[in-house]
Parts: C-alpha cells; sequence; structure tokens
C-alpha cells in the first residue's frame, strides 16, 4: 500500500508546497500532477467540481505519483466519508472555529476505535494501490487531516483545537480570516492584527506538533513563509497559474489588461 508522503514529510518537518485545483478539470489535473508539487488540493467549496469528477481527478493525481487532497464544503461525517471513499489522500476542512468542528474533522477521517468512519468503498483502495481489507488496516495512519483557521473566532480558541489528537495541520484562508476581522480581504497585508493572527498560529501549532499551513499568491512569498516556519503551502491555483501566465504574455507584446483575473 501506497504510503501518504505529504503526511510523512510534515510530520518530519518538512515544507510542503502545493496548489488548488478550481477549475474541476481532470485533463488540467493530469497535467498539475506532474508539474513536480507533492500535492494538489481539489476546491470543493468554491467550484462546480461534483463527487465523480472529484473521484477522476484523484485517480490521475495518484497514479502520477502526486497526493490528492479535497478542501470539503463543510465539516460534515458525509462529505468526509464521500471525499475518502473515492480516493482522497485527505481533506482540508473550511471554518474550524470550535474544539468540536475540529473533533468531528478527525472522528470523520477515522475508522473505529479511533473515529466514526464507515467501513465501505474500493476505490480508495485503488488509489493507494492496494486492497480494500489492507487500506481499511492501515487507512488511520494514512489520511491527512487538515483544519482551516479561517476566521477571527479560531484565531481566539487556536490552542484548543490544535489539541485535538489527530490534527495534522491547520491552514490559514488570508482572504477569510481577514473578512472575518472587517477587513479587506486578500492573500496579503501588513495590518498589525492580522500579523499578530498569523504569529498566534504559527507558535499554537509548533507547540501543539501541528503543520502551520498558509494559501499565498506567489513563489516569492511562498519562499518567505517558509522561512518563517510555514510547512503546508499552497501558492495560487491552476486558474491563478493560468491567468498570470496570459498576462504575462500579453504585457510583454505591450498590450493592455482590462478585465479583472482571478489571483488565486
Amino acid at each position: 500500500m501506497k504510503t501518504n508522503t505529504v503526511r510523512e514529510a510534515l510530520r518530519r518537518g518538512e515544507p510542503q508546497v502545493g496548489t488548488w485545483l478550481s477549475l474541476s478539470s481532470p485533463v488540467a489535473a493530469r497535467f498539475m500532477a506532474r508539474a513536480g508539487f507533492p500535492w494538489l488540493t481539489i476546491d470543493m467549496e468554491h467550484s462546480n467540481c461534483d463527487w465523480e469528477t472529484a473521484s477522476t481527478i484523484f485517480a490521475h493525481i495518484s497514479e502520477a505519483g502526486c497526493v490528492p487532497l479535497i478542501r470539503v464544503a463543510s465539516i460534515t461525517h458525509e462529505n468526509a466519508k464521500r471525499a475518502l471513499d473515492l480516493g482522497a489522500y485527505g481533506i482540508v476542512f473550511p471554518m474550524c472555529n470550535t474544539v468540536e468542528l475540529a473533533e468531528l474533522a478527525v472522528s470523520s477521517c477515522k475508522y473505529p476505535p479511533a473515529g466514526t468512519r464507515s467501513v465501505g468503498g474500493s476505490v480508495h483502495a485503488l488509489n493507494f494501490a492496494t486492497d480494500a481489507a489492507e487500506y481499511y488496516k492501515r487507512a488511520n495512519d494514512e489520511v491527512l487531516v487538515i483544519v482551516q483557521a479561517e476566521h477571527i473566532d479560531a484565531v481566539s480558541k487556536i490552542d484548543q483545537i490544535l489539541s485535538v489528537p489527530g490534527v495534522d495541520a491547520v491552514f490559514v484562508g488570508p482572504n477569510d480570516l481577514l473578512a472575518s476581522m472587517g477587513k479587506t480581504p486578500q492573500m496579503e497585508t501588513d495590518d498589525p492584527e492580522f500579523v499578530e493572527a498569523l504569529d498566534k498560529i504559527l507558535r499554537s501549532a509548533k507547540s501543539h506538533g501541528v503543520a502551520p499551513g498558509i494559501h499565498v499568491a506567489d513563489a516569492h512569498a511562498a519562499q518567505r513563509r517558509i522561512e518563517q516556519g510555514w510547512q503546508f503551502i499552497a501558492i495560487s491555483s491552476e486558474l491563478g497559474f493560468m491567468n498570470q501566465a496570459a498576462r504575462a504574455a500579453l504585457e510583454s507584446l505591450g498590450r493592455r489588461i482590462s478585465v479583472p483575473i482571478a489571483r488565486y
């Protein structure tokens, strides 16, 4: 059975830089899985991706030797069960603002007695290159559980949330965190309250042995965050990379860009 190399690397304290998939395109995912990122995350919270498409994308990613992850729309047992049974190696859970939600996230990803995940399915075993029986034995040690700290309420309870056993990583969504503070959503800012919140999350993650993560706009920002101690880092998205490359090409030809493009 394959091991979750990203989970292993994070537990060793190593940075793992990936990107978001927001186009719901299996073809795009096949190419992105061969770009060199150790992981790719399907964003099912803010895209039109359905479960059948997600399953196909998971297969393309895992067959390329990359780790397929997913951000579900909300923290529910149903979302976790579907994502994992269809072959995801781990889940990013949005808006994890309480200890109870963190406990639900972990429980939904673990088979008994460690959790409440129900036994069934077969696609998950294919993506781990094994059979169902072996998958059931080892899945609890391979599935990556990531909770998002993207609201000021999560920041205020971060020590309690990250003390929940089974939480592997915490991921900051800068846009939502700033919005929850009543500030303009953006990927980067020197706003003191925002910087203080990031510092608090980073310190808490380190003290609880949880990998700290954050979304950034580009490679320069990713490198700066790595130097600060962040590990699980998402750069932009496949849509962002496409738009940025297209814009750069047009600008090099002296063309003016009048339509705003996605930043991530």
